[in-house]
């Protein structure tokens, strides 16, 4: 998504006059608005350097007297009316209060005063990110957003301004600190998936309810932003499909390194030509476990590192990795934003960005070799059965595994595939699914490769 844009006089007869330009001399006012863990990190950073071009002048919270901190200059002025930021002469507000609503209605308010936003709400921006693009742009202001994606890691401005020059065309990565987490510590001690999801809570990895982290909405919302400021596509969340990591079992694993593999978390967006009409793209995405060789970099991706690929016509592949999470990394990365749009005040107009594209077609398919698991009780001619269903789909099979050990009760064996759709695949697995010897379901793993 085209989410930059140069300061310039707005266009139409209904926006409110905007104050010329900032002198080069003089420093970007900053108002912020949420004063919780993120918001007292950038507070922290804006405040530590007097010699910054940036200032903190406001601060809103609600309860502000309880929020209030000693240690920062007596000159910030705390306020629990929002408002007060809007009417006041600050040049740009930083949204750190999260979700939705009513942090969309404020950033929209923010941008029709006349004022730039800096947000780190990743649903904000993977719902509404073009829209607010288009705000900004028409306002002649600037909305940034490389918070909203891996924290500190600085993807978003890496992919926009570092490989402004290239066409990218695929963008994939861990996305998810919590799912990440989960997965190694499984992969390193053996235990099962609520075990190290009950770790992850106690050490503060994983909320109470982490159905967001560990069903992939948190990653798809990051991957939907991706693919606006990446891709240049305009995409909606639900469009993009996302499974659990939780029908991982630590069996998985074992077999995985059978295979030489590895298994994670992995968003991937992938950009094309739609076949006979070269105007036209289609997306393939999704948020989901997968197996990967051990040699990839994101299958050394530890606790909860977050790695983000882009991969361009001519610059091939570039790595973003670190730990992205918390209060300091992501106000590093607000911050980085602010230092950002002070540098390019008062820069002459240029071309402004295009507007984000809407794909002709969205899918969450693709053509990769596949890993199956099955847990059955065993009698002759259960392979059988399942190759003459495969067969029938044109699906050939690459390699069976069994380990030795398990009961006949509850037979656990792996049939890995050769490459086929995601989508064939799906229709084979729901007539598999009728066979009467599963004791669990079917587990399908696409296997990616770098």
């Amino acid at each position: 998504m085209a989410a930059k844009s140069r300061l310039t006089k707005a266009r139409t007869a209904k926006a409110p006059a905007l104050r010329p330009a900032r002198d080069a001399g003089k420093k970007l006012k900053i108002g912020v608005a949420g004063f919780g863990t993120v918001g007292r990190s950038v507070a922290k950073l804006l405040c530590q350097e007097p010699d910054s071009p940036l200032l903190l002048t406001h601060i809103y919270n609600r309860n502000i007297q309880r929020k209030k901190d000693p240690s920062l200059p007596a000159s910030i002025r705390w306020t629990e009316k929002f408002e007060d930021l809007l009417s006041s002469d600050v040049d740009v507000v930083v949204e750190l209060i999260g979700g939705l609503e009513p942090a969309g209605a404020w950033v929209r308010r923010a941008l029709g005063a006349g004022k730039s936003v800096v947000t780190a709400n990743k649903l904000l921006i993977s719902e509404s990110g073009p829209e607010l693009a288009d705000l900004a742009r028409k306002m002649g202001r600037r909305i940034e957003f490389g918070a909203s994606v891996a924290g500190g890691i600085p993807a978003i401005i890496g992919i926009q301004e570092g490989l402004a020059g290239d066409r990218l065309y695929r963008i994939d990565g861990i996305l998810n600190g919590t799912c990440n987490y989960i997965l190694t510590r499984m992969e390193a001690s053996g235990t099962s998936f609520h075990s190290a999801l009950k770790e992850a809570q106690e050490l503060g990895f994983a909320e109470a309810d982490p159905s967001a982290d560990i069903d992939g909405l948190d990653a798809r919302a990051k991957l939907v932003i991706l693919a606006q400021a990446g891709l240049g596509l305009r995409v909606h969340s639900k469009q993009i499909p996302c499974r659990s990591i939780a029908m991982i079992a630590s069996v998985d694993f074992m077999y995985a390194r059978e295979l030489d593999c590895s298994i994670r978390q992995i968003s991937v967006a992938e950009k094309s030509v739609v076949q006979n009409s070269p105007r036209r793209v289609r997306l393939a995405a999704a948020v989901q476990p997968a197996l990967i060789p051990t040699a990839s970099l994101m299958a050394h991706a530890q606790g909860s590192q977050n790695i983000v690929t882009a991969t361009g016509e001519f610059s091939g592949r570039t790595v973003f990795s670190g730990y992205g999470a918390g209060g300091d990394p992501t106000a590093v990365a607000v911050v980085s934003d602010l230092y950002a749009i002070a540098r390019s005040a008062g820069a002459p107009p240029g071309a402004l960005p295009k507007t984000a594209e809407v794909p002709a077609e969205v899918s969450g398919g693709f053509t990769v070799p596949h890993y199956l698991r099955f847990v059955v009780k065993d009698r002759p001619g259960i392979v059988a059965a399942l190759a003459t269903i495969l067969a029938k789909y044109h699906i050939s099979i690459d390699a069976l595994l069994q380990k030795p050990g398990f009961p006949h009760s509850a037979l656990s064996f792996v049939m890995t595939l050769e490459s086929c759709d995601s989508a064939v695949i799906n229709q084979a697995l729901e007539e598999i699914a009728h066979l009467d010897f599963h004791v669990e379901p079917p587990l399908c793993l696409p296997i990616f490769s770098e």
